[in-house]
């Protein structure tokens, strides 16, 4: 059933964002620090877990799939305005940090794109 996959998305998100926050106390620092990382590993351990041991429906996929095309990238957004906010608090350090991890990225899509293609053409019969 959908709401298989739903719960368990909901689960991963909860647990993800208690071990942020657990992570966070224990480093000192009043928030949270990697929940929606940590719920989309669970969340793709679980699945391939249960997937491996035929305890995963078709129909169970389906509800995270709904979720994850609306939810999840609205979690990451929110989660992104909070580091936002946070790096402008925190002065120049946090603010380069986070300029050198976009600029990073930004270099490495060509990187990928050109990986990515060398591994989509040994797939591709047509070519």
């Amino acid at each position: 059933m959908k709401i298989y996959g739903v719960a368990l998305l909901c689960a991963c998100f909860l647990a993800g964002k208690s071990i942020g926050h657990l992570l966070g106390e224990l480093l000192g620092i009043p928030g949270d620090i990697g929940g929606v990382g940590f719920a989309m590993l669970l969340l793709m351990g679980i699945s391939a877990y249960l997937r491996k041991r035929g305890r995963f429906s078709a129909e169970s996929e389906t509800g995270i799939t709904f979720w994850s095309a609306m939810y999840i990238p609205i979690i990451v957004a929110m989660a992104a305005t909070l580091n936002v906010k946070a790096a402008f608090s925190g002065g120049w350090t946090a603010l380069l940090a986070g300029a050198a991890a976009t600029l990073a990225g930004f270099l490495l899509v060509p990187v990928l794109t050109r990986l990515g293609a060398k591994g989509d053409s040994h797939d591709n019969p047509e070519h």
